[in-house]
């Protein structure tokens, strides 16, 4: 391995423990950059590199490309519902959706009406 790969490698482990300490830690990210003696800048140009990095690593690994956050139910195309209208007139009812005839749907109402 290049020793340019195993020291970029390093680093990014290094910062991945250093995010995941200030995550624990209790301290916003001013306290916690405060305390350690570092820059915001470094510490959110760090966490910028590590997100790119790992989002890299997902499309390497053929990962999900269409990411569902956890709770949320992804539905199919199928599983789509169509919308009704449904037109009650004396006892009467008519359920109408978008592949309802507008020819059909004139001669239905000409009849509601009369009765």
């Amino acid at each position: 391995m290049d020793t340019r790969k195993v020291a970029a490698e390093y680093r990014l482990s290094h910062w991945m423990h250093l995010i995941q300490e200030q995550q624990s830690s209790g301290l916003n990210i001013k306290e916690f950059c405060r305390e350690k003696g570092m820059s915001r800048h470094v510490y959110f140009y760090w966490r910028r590199k590590l997100r790119k990095a790992a989002c890299e690593e997902l499309s390497k690994s053929g990962g999900p490309s269409n990411i569902v956050p956890s709770g949320w139910m992804q539905l199919d195309l199928g599983q789509q519902t169509k919308t009704t209208l449904d037109i009650e007139v004396g006892g009467c009812r008519v359920t109408v959706n978008e592949e309802t005839d507008p020819e059909l749907l004139k001669k239905v109402c000409r009849i509601l009406r009369v009765l």
